[in-house]
């Protein structure tokens, strides 16, 4: 919990009204992004986002399982939070779970749609490998090491870099197995492919302090908001997903005038991303 001064709290409210941050951002302006993949060897993909003083991973490990017997054709993702209690003293104890539990659910609304996969920013359909039988199941955790503010959009774009970087093996169904019985598989130990995230959103909280909506809050700014609109949108501009927090009320005209103000900031977050996620990998592939 962020203890700030009366005059603390006017000076930040202050600079918002007049388009001049206390970090000299305006309004919507993002912190600089930094990106770094292939970070754990043994999962499938992984990367670390770090957004001003915001630093989260995002793992990736790919499973073989069976689908949902409602939607056969569509393979599994999980996505679970943890929030490290060095990153943030409110993270220590409950207040920690409380959080991870609340950054999944609203991941989950952002990057996978509804329960049939619908409007889903990673698509499922993808991950069958033989209807009703074998699919890929996606496990992916997000970690937080330490926070300024924005963990949301930070975790977001950790997943999609993550997911960029995830490598899935190759596999051979076996041909003559009966269509009653389950297939026999076999999983490839050199061949892979690359996961598609062409269509993996970013993740835009506008966050709403006075009279104003700004974005990528840091902790001092989250602490003066009276509520934020978390939006996910692709490449083609098309909204994924939609998460608000916050006790105060909006109105309609107001969110759909903070859904378009997010629609035309993705564009440079989604550009910024790609480019530091191309550059961390061929960072990688040098190394390598």
């Amino acid at each position: 919990m962020v203890g700030l001064s009366l005059g603390e709290q006017t000076f930040i409210k202050g600079g918002i009204d007049q388009d001049l941050r206390t970090d000299g951002r305006k309004r919507l302006t993002y912190r600089p992004i930094f990106v770094e993949t292939g970070i754990i060897p043994q999962a499938s993909g992984s990367a670390r986002v770090k957004l001003g003083a915001t630093d989260v991973i995002a793992s990736v490990k790919a499973e073989l399982g069976k689908p949902n017997p409602s939607y056969p054709d569509k393979g599994k993702v999980s996505i679970y939070v943890d929030c490290s209690p060095t990153a943030e003293p409110s993270f220590e104890g409950r207040g920690g779970e409380e959080l991870s539990t609340e950054l999944s659910s609203a991941l989950e609304r952002c990057l996978l749609g509804g329960k049939s996969g619908a409007g889903a920013g990673i698509d499922l359909s993808s991950l069958c490998i033989v209807r009703g039988k074998v699919c890929w199941d996606l496990y992916i955790d997000g970690l937080v090491v330490s926070s300024d503010g924005n963990v949301l959009d930070a975790l977001g774009a950790a997943i999609k870099a993550a997911l960029s970087d995830t490598a899935i093996p190759k596999v051979q169904v076996s041909a003559n197995a009966p269509s009653d019985e389950q297939p026999e598989v076999d999983v490839s130990d050199e061949e892979f492919l690359q996961f598609d995230t062409s269509g993996v959103p970013v993740i835009v909280t506008l966050t709403k302090v006075g009279g104003h909506y700004i974005v990528d809050a840091t902790t001092e700014e989250e602490s003066q908001m009276s509520s934020a609109v978390s939006v996910s949108i692709n490449r083609l501009g098309r909204i994924c997903g939609l998460t608000k927090r916050g006790g105060a009320g909006l109105h309609p005209t107001v969110i759909l005038d903070m859904i378009s103000a997010a629609k035309h900031v993705s564009e440079q977050l989604m550009n910024k991303l790609d480019s530091e996620i191309a550059a961390a990998e061929a960072c990688d592939e040098m190394e390598s």
